[in-house]
């Protein structure tokens, strides 16, 4: 009897130490199970651009999702989404995916009914993201949000898709026969489409030529009001007081106008006109930074010219702004519109001529993409130009081949979809909403600071 009562002591013993030890196991298991579930997502990320986690599947269905892949997979951009249920876990959430995807290029993921997104900058900048990011935030349907999020983000973002994801079956070979045809129709319809080339370009050099004799009145505009500053300066290498870092900007200055002048009179059509706008900004910077030595203040810092008008001179902060039916993002201003718009007022915006009349140049014609992409180039123009007319112009395949590529980087200077692995610049992807190195806006706040 006592060896029956000691056995059944026994075993309960270890039954007691069994389940303390998987009490033990189970405690650790969560963020075990979260890094295992990162590498999943990210494996999945590198076959295909949507992955929808199991447990969040009512928030996208199948075909939604199929819908949303093939979208992406179309345009042949970088971009990752990720579905994943609420509470999954924020921390570096963003970082650790994308060292394990190893994959450059924008990731965003809805966690929940919370949205937000990171960026390498060779892809799109951290202004834009936030803008992009800003522009969904609210819409509480998970397909709405994710397809509009796509639709903005496509439409700005540069690189290309990755190899990895593949390319679609060309559905087997084709036949003798097929090419035979194929060359009999070439050859009947050869004469009849080389007229229909040559009608087509001399209808694209008209519409080039007009709307570069558009364009050349605004220009025109930025070379004298520019010229009107070098006057109002009134600066002599001479007088009193001018040392050598002053008479040296005053040459570029100088320099910067007569360059301006040549550049256009060389025009032959508005992908041109960029360099005009560069030497330009260049020029008021420079006479910003002499006026600062003749006054004995502080060097300005170099930012980019007032959005809502580059005559206004170099910026001094970036303010919220929303255009008319848009979404609000931060777009660099002068004192005189910061104040205007910090007291409700609507700012003192560069209106063009265009078939509509008087319209902002935001909402001008496409010829317009490289006049903004001189003042405000390195990238920043994806982010200023959201959702605008200007902005999905700039975007499309047919722009760059009638105007040029690379206008702020609209489509120009990106790498995307190159697999760099855990080789990448965690402050600069997604260092923003008050994170850094990829949080969910710091510490885990998933969408934080926007």
């Amino acid at each position: 009897m006592k060896v029956a009562l000691s056995t059944r002591g026994l075993a309960g013993l270890l039954l007691v130490l069994a389940l303390a030890a998987l009490t033990l196991l189970s405690a650790g298991a969560p963020r075990a199970a979260a890094e295992t579930r990162v590498s999943t997502i990210a494996a999945a990320l590198r076959e295909s651009p949507v992955y929808v986690d199991p447990a969040a599947s009512a928030q996208l269905s199948q075909p939604d999702a199929r819908a949303l892949r093939k979208k992406i997979e179309d345009a042949g951009k970088p971009l990752f989404v990720a579905v994943l249920p609420a509470g999954y876990p924020t921390e570096n959430l963003f970082t650790d995916l994308r060292t394990a995807t190893g994959v450059t290029g924008l990731y965003a993921i809805r966690l929940g009914d919370r949205f937000d997104a990171r960026a390498d900058s060779s892809v799109l900048p951290t202004a834009a993201v936030r803008n992009l990011v800003t522009s969904v935030q609210g819409e509480s349907d998970a397909t709405v949000q994710l397809n509009d999020f796509t639709d903005r983000a496509l439409a700005n973002m540069g690189g290309s898709a990755p190899t990895s994801w593949g390319s679609p079956d060309s559905g087997g070979g084709v036949s003798t026969a097929g090419l035979v045809t194929a060359g009999v129709l070439v050859a009947v319809g050869g004469a009849g489409a080389y007229t229909l080339v040559r009608r087509s370009r001399r209808r694209h050099a008209q519409e080039q030529r007009a709307a570069l004799e558009r364009l050349r009145v605004v220009v025109d505009e930025d070379i004298t009001a520019f010229g009107e500053e070098l006057d109002r300066l009134d600066f002599h290498p001479a007088e009193p007081g001018a040392d050598d870092a002053m008479r040296g900007d005053y040459e570029h200055a100088l320099d910067a106008y007569e360059k301006a002048k040549s550049y256009m009179a060389d025009a032959t059509g508005p992908q041109d006109v960029r360099p005009v706008t560069e030497v330009l900004e260049d020029g008021r910077f420079t006479l910003a930074r002499l006026a600062a030595r003749r006054a004995g203040e502080p060097l300005p810092e170099r930012r980019p010219p007032c959005f809502f008008d580059p005559r206004h001179g170099p910026s001094v902060a970036d303010a919220a702004w929303t255009p008319p039916g848009g979404a609000a993002r931060e777009v660099p201003v002068c004192a005189a519109d910061r104040t205007r718009l910090a007291d409700g007022r609507d700012p003192v915006v560069r209106e063009v001529d265009t078939d509509y009349g008087r319209r902002p140049y935001w909402e001008a014609g496409p010829a317009y993409g490289p006049w903004a992409g001189g003042y405000f180039g390195g990238g920043l123009l994806p982010g200023l130009l959201v959702g605008t007319m200007l902005g999905g112009l700039m975007a499309t395949p047919s722009y760059a081949s009638d105007y040029g590529s690379g206008y702020g980087d609209f489509g120009g200077g990106y790498e995307g979809g190159d697999v760099s692995g855990a080789d990448f610049d965690t402050g600069s992807f997604g260092d923003f909403g008050g994170g850094g190195g990829g949080d969910f806006g710091g510490g885990g706040d998933f969408g934080g600071g926007f």
